[in-house]
């Protein structure tokens, strides 16, 4: 690339905070970042579970530091204690990826009211949270704001209606979100994930990202890398122009023919 086109897609120097870190998706969304020059606050329900992650991005040759932080992100507390410190250790925030999530399949007639409350806590309710206790540290010169949905928000979830609802409302509080922030320069956008080949698709499935070969094309599995890849171009200033979408990235789709 030239060293303008570098500079577009670059995000040297910039300050995140990424949820759910500890593993998959937001662990190589966070490497990721360090590796481009990224000081990102990362955090896990239990700091047991992130304190590895930002040890070996502290001791790797990543030019980005890397913060621990034990977060609940249905704790609006435990929230506004994770950007408190985020903002104490690194200056600001200019990123913030909502990638917290958990899901369980189950039919929708033995979801109990607590199953349902749970799985919209913290894949919904924690999203506003963060956002919400970031915004003004993200409009202190605009910032850019990526929200985790799924492939089962968009197209239905069967099995798992609670996931599939509340990141449906994820994808609309970004639409939603984006045109009330547009003025204040801030960016909020979204990415909806396939099946990807984290940790827990690997003990469920037994599919390994080691088994994913990234150079296909025809499949639809991909690797935690290739959505830190689509992270970091939202986080990006070549990404300027994309305010309120949602990115699918889930492969090859699955087109049903049509009865004639």
């Amino acid at each position: 690339m030239t060293d303008d086109a570098t500079q577009r897609f670059g995000i040297d120097g910039k300050r995140a905070i990424v949820t759910g870190a500890s593993s998959g998706i937001g662990r190589a969304i966070a490497e990721q970042f360090a590796a481009g020059g990224v000081d990102v606050a990362i955090c896990s329900r239990e700091q047991e579970n992130v304190d590895p992650v930002a040890a070996e991005i502290q001791e790797s040759d990543r030019p980005g530091e890397a913060l621990a932080v034990e977060c609940d992100v249905t704790d609006r507390d435990a929230v506004d204690a994770l950007v408190e410190a985020t903002v104490e250790r690194f200056g600001g925030i200019d990123v913030l990826v909502n990638n917290a999530g958990a899901s369980f399949m189950a039919e929708f007639d033995d979801i109990s009211p607590n199953g349902w409350k749970t799985i919209v806590d913290i894949n919904l309710t924690g999203t506003y949270h963060c956002t919400h206790a970031a915004a003004e540290a993200l409009a202190d010169g605009g910032g850019s704001v990526i929200n985790l949905a799924s492939i089962a928000g968009q197209d239905g979830s069967p099995l798992m209606s609670p996931y599939g609802a509340a990141k449906a409302g994820v994808i609309n509080l970004t639409s939603s979100l984006a045109a009330e922030w547009a003025d204040r320069d801030v960016r909020v956008n979204c990415i909806a994930p396939g099946l990807v080949a984290t940790p827990g698709v690997a003990s469920q499935m037994g599919i390994t990202a080691d088994e994913v070969e990234r150079s296909e094309v025809d499949r639809n599995i991909g690797t935690s890398a290739e959505i830190a890849d689509l992270a970091q171009f939202l986080a990006s200033p070549a990404s300027s122009y994309m305010v309120g979408e949602t990115v699918g990235i889930s492969g090859v789709p699955r087109i049903e023919e049509g009865v004639v």
